[in-house]
């Protein structure tokens, strides 16, 4: 890996805002958290698209997936190095069609990309000093309880539909359960009711590979020069990542055997690259530059300790009650939230007595095909959202 990786790719106050908003609240009265904790002065970055109607009926929360961020549509500009993740899905006309919808994402709490998280500067000291490993374990409830403050700030009562894939279909299903009045239907993609045992070891594979990179400093690395900060581990915790979010079949289709150095001929080396190797050093590397190693902690195991029935005695008493429409979408090739999972989110709804839909999308491409599979993902969701009044 080149040695002039940045210690952390989190946006910083002064960096390019791009389209990103903020909305900050917590000032007078702490923000409590399910661990226990609380946070003042809590900040959340967000985007919107579209207009919000006269009577806020046509409001949708977009959530974004484990390493995602609030820019979900649109080109890549200053502040934003890429196309929105879901570029091919939102905007004038698509499946999300913001001439309808007024169409709003945020950055998680704890995410690293504007909204408060272990980058940020710690408001209980003086002001310079960054939360680091002093920043608290959240929940993908807490999560929804600061984009319901959110929504409560842009006037929105009730959002027409809340939707999102991998862990924003965590916070679709958690809004369902938590704020039942606030949401008027929900698309959870590629997700869980709850985090099952492989899913939370694989969480922990991440995060130990972290721990043990030297340059992690305990979360303290954020004074360290360039080329000094935790990016192997972070890297390799992303590769181990990778691997669940694609097939077999992809893998074996696109990279076979083939070793990308054949320089020794026929002689072996210990460290000579397959070209399946050469692609996960590249991913691993793509994301240290962009993202924060601690703020990959904290979401990692917010999404492991992921379970809506926690503190509701079960997940039937989670959603008793719930009547929103529900369209649960599973990947037929997804290993890491197998589409079993999503067979029984449609029905846990059902059982509650809400109307719900289990759609399968017919993907190669595993847990990722919520992102790539455009067209299947558009049609589905088209198709849903056709269906509601605004």
């Amino acid at each position: 890996m080149e040695d002039r990786v940045p210690v952390t790719g989190a946006w910083q106050p002064g960096d390019p805002e791009g389209r990103r908003k903020f909305f900050t609240f917590a000032h007078d009265r702490p923000f409590a958290l399910d661990s226990g904790a609380v946070l003042t002065d809590v900040t959340i970055a967000y985007e919107t698209w579209g207009e919000l109607n006269a009577d806020a009926s046509n409001a949708i929360l977009v959530c974004h997936a484990w390493t995602g961020d609030s820019h979900a549509a649109g080109r890549a500009e200053r502040g934003h190095p890429t196309p929105g993740w879901w570029d091919a899905v939102i905007g004038p006309g698509r499946a999300i069609d913001t001439n309808r919808f007024f169409v709003v994402c945020s950055n998680v709490l704890g995410g690293c990309q504007g909204s408060t998280g272990p980058a940020s500067c710690d408001p209980s000291g003086d002001g310079s000093a960054r939360y680091g490993p002093r920043f608290p374990v959240v929940t993908i409830r807490d999560m929804v309880r600061a984009q319901a403050r959110l929504a409560s700030h842009l006037g929105v009562d009730a959002w027409a539909s809340v939707i999102g894939g991998s862990m924003g279909g965590m916070q679709a299903l958690e809004w369902a359960a938590t704020y039942r009045r606030r949401v008027r239907s929900v698309i959870p993609i590629a997700t869980c009711l709850q985090a099952s045992a492989q899913q939370i070891a694989w969480g922990m594979i991440g995060r130990r590979s972290i721990a043990l990179d030297p340059k992690w400093q305990q979360g303290d690395y954020y004074d360290a020069e360039p080329g000094h900060g935790p990016a192997e581990g972070l890297s390799v915790a992303r590769q181990v990542a990778q691997v669940t979010f694609r097939s077999d079949n992809v893998f074996t289709e696109r990279f076979g055997r083939t070793i990308t150095d054949r320089a020794r001929g026929d002689r072996f080396g210990l460290w000579q690259e397959f070209q399946v190797e050469s692609y996960l050093n590249y991913h691993g590397e793509k994301l240290a530059r962009r993202f924060d190693t601690n703020s990959y902690l904290v979401i990692s195991k917010a999404m492991d300790l992921h379970d809506v029935g926690w503190g509701r005695q079960s997940i039937e008493r989670a959603l008793r009650g719930v009547e929103m429409p529900c369209l649960a979408v599973g990947v037929s090739s997804d290993m890491l939230y197998p589409a079993y999972q999503q067979r029984q989110i449609a029905e846990a709804f059902t059982s509650a007595g809400a109307p719900a839909t289990y759609l399968e999308i017919d993907s190669p491409h595993g847990h990722d095909a919520f992102l790539m599979e455009t067209e299947q993902m558009g049609s589905a969701i088209h198709a849903f959202l056709s269906s509601l009044e605004v």
